[in-house]
């Protein structure tokens, strides 16, 4: 189901690394960046009405209190179908080394 070994940009927003989708991104009101491993077998949710998988998370870092908000739907093969980062932006993993 999952190819584990790949390592490279998917189409959109995500990276993909081993068993886990790896996201880079700041947040719009302090510019404090995150980086978030997102595990396949743990974070993905089977989404039962749509098919496919799903992810929900909060982010809080530790220069303010804004909340962050990530929502991903993905299909079977994670081919993502749709993508929403509230009240933040995602950067390459380029952006995110060079602090």
């Amino acid at each position: 189901m999952f190819n584990f070994f790949k390592k490279n940009k998917t189409e959109k927003n995500f990276y993909r690394e081993k068993d886990a989708l790896i996201l880079y991104f700041k947040c719009n009101k302090c510019d404090e960046k995150f980086i978030s491993h997102l595990r396949l077998s743990y974070d993905l949710l089977r989404d039962y009405e749509n098919g496919g998988f799903k992810i929900e998370k909060e982010y809080i870092g530790s220069n303010c209190n804004n909340k962050i908000q990530l929502k991903a739907t993905f299909k079977e093969n994670l081919k993502e179908t749709s993508f929403e980062l509230i009240n933040g932006t995602v950067i390459t993993k380029e952006e995110w080394k060079n602090e």
